[in-house]
């Protein structure tokens, strides 16, 4: 059978961004977005426990002080209850200890970096002998202060704070517009570019995920899905553009801040098999994001396309793609024709005079949903070249019949995913696991393994 969409003129719904990109640097720090109001207001994020561990890291894990109200608690004890009272995440107050003062990493701290751990109260120009400064001093009061600082003060009443979000200010001469009313407070408590950069490093350090190439994603809320590819997260600005290319299943809710960490790269704005005309009459067929050429018209209607299926662009956006090899009235069908033998049920995926084995249903369903294969005899199949085995799409998860370790295939691998923890702290769904043979895993050479930021 035939594996190709047949569509209708588009509307393109997004220009292409620029050419390709070179790969992605760790993290991408963006100066009007330092994190999601969400993330920062999210008290529930970690419990005590979870925090006591956390603190395991360094000094903190043993130490012992007042709080702000004079009682003796652990640091992670007052982290929790300052989180708790104040709607504030915890994982947001460790990353503000460790911004300031290096706490949570640092074996043996100062008396000084103790006692100011949140910066609370500290300014470039201020003494901290100062007695409207040093009443703030203590490691509970700091982490208390800071806390509902954030909550009644910079969130309660953001218009207050000096810096408000979607107004232009200039922060070490840079122009900064905050995206949100977190981002604004942030700027309101460290008003430098170094220190949100540093924030957000450390942020992505420890609670930031490096998602697989091939994972989709969409912040809960909203409508839009981007898949991650290399470093970069690519805008999917249309239905057809994510059903035709991608199993929307597999799409991820994430926030804001686990988003923002990447830089865009190019939109994925056109169903697969799309045939695009150029300012120049040229005429491509687009599969994945490689352009075709076609050679002539001539060769478009012996290939049985039809000129209401032509998608004018700008050669502007052609420039985005790469260009395959071009499409002759000699060329063998350049599109895929799923076969399988009448003898023994072997399947494969013809292109290009090409036949490249489909090793069982799974692959199939994965690959071409949908698509029932065309019944030949031997001699049909045999006249092709021999090609390589048809992989699982980049995104899956899997796991063997026998053996229950599970996997996310990736560029082509799989990736082990060692523990429940992880799993679910990418947000995969374990009713999204597909079970395959050994022989089928097999195919996939074995990647690097999946790590949480937290491990």
């Amino acid at each position: 059978m035939l594996y190709f969409p047949r569509m209708k003129r588009l509307t393109v719904f997004a220009a292409i961004l620029g050419l390709l990109l070179p790969l992605a640097p760790a993290f991408a720090f963006d100066p009007d977005f330092i994190i999601a109001d969400s993330e920062l207001t999210n008290e529930d994020a970690m419990n005590l426990d979870e925090i006591q561990a956390f603190l395991n890291k360094g000094y903190l894990a043993d130490y012992e002080t007042e709080d702000w109200q004079g009682v003796t608690r652990s640091a992670a004890e007052i982290i929790w209850r300052a989180a708790q009272d104040h709607n504030i995440n915890p994982r947001f107050i460790l990353v503000l200890l460790q911004k300031e003062q290096s706490l949570i990493e640092d074996d043996e701290p100062t008396q000084k970096q103790l006692d100011w751990a949140a910066g609370y109260a500290v300014c470039d120009d201020c003494s901290l002998s100062d007695a409207s400064i040093s009443r703030w001093k203590g490691f509970g009061k700091q982490v208390n202060s800071a806390s509902m600082q954030f909550a009644e003060g910079y969130l309660a009443d953001i218009e207050d704070s000096g810096i408000t979000q979607g107004i232009p200010v200039v922060i070490d001469g840079t122009v900064v517009t905050p995206e949100n009313a977190a981002t604004a407070a942030m700027y309101a408590y460290t008003p430098h570019i170094h220190g949100n950069k540093l924030f957000v490093s450390i942020w992505e350090r420890w609670f930031g995920h490096e998602y697989p190439t091939g994972s989709l994603l969409q912040v809960a809320g909203e409508a839009g899905v981007w898949r991650i590819e290399y470093g970069y997260r690519r805008p999917i600005t249309s239905w057809s553009a994510l059903v035709s290319r991608f199993n929307p299943n597999l799409i991820i809710p994430v926030t804001q801040t686990a988003l923002e960490q990447y830089p865009i790269g190019n939109a994925i704005a056109l169903p697969n098999y799309s045939i695009l005309r150029d300012e120049d009459s040229n005429l491509y067929l687009l599969v994945n994001d490689t352009l075709r050429p076609i050679e002539s018209m001539e060769v478009f209607r012996k290939i049985g396309f039809s000129e209401d299926e032509i998608v004018d662009v700008d050669n502007d956006e052609i420039d985005a793609y790469d260009i395959g090899t071009t499409i002759t009235a000699t060329t063998q069908d350049p599109n895929v024709n799923v076969l399988k033998l009448s003898t023994n049920g072997a399947t494969f995926a013809v292109q290009d005079g090409v036949r490249h084995s489909i090793l069982d249903a799974t692959i199939l369903k994965a690959m071409y949903p949908g698509v029932t294969p065309t019944v030949v005899e031997p001699v049909v199949i045999e006249q092709y070249r021999e090609g390589t085995f048809i992989k699982l799409p980049d995104g899956y998860l899997v796991r063997s019949y026998e053996e229950p370790a599970v996997f996310v295939i990736s560029e082509g691998v799989k990736r082990p995913i060692l523990s429940e923890h992880v799993f679910l702290d990418y947000g995969y769904s374990w009713d999204d696991i597909v079970f395959v043979s050994q022989d089928v895993l097999d195919l996939h050479a074995t990647g690097d393994v999946l790590t949480s930021s937290e491990e």
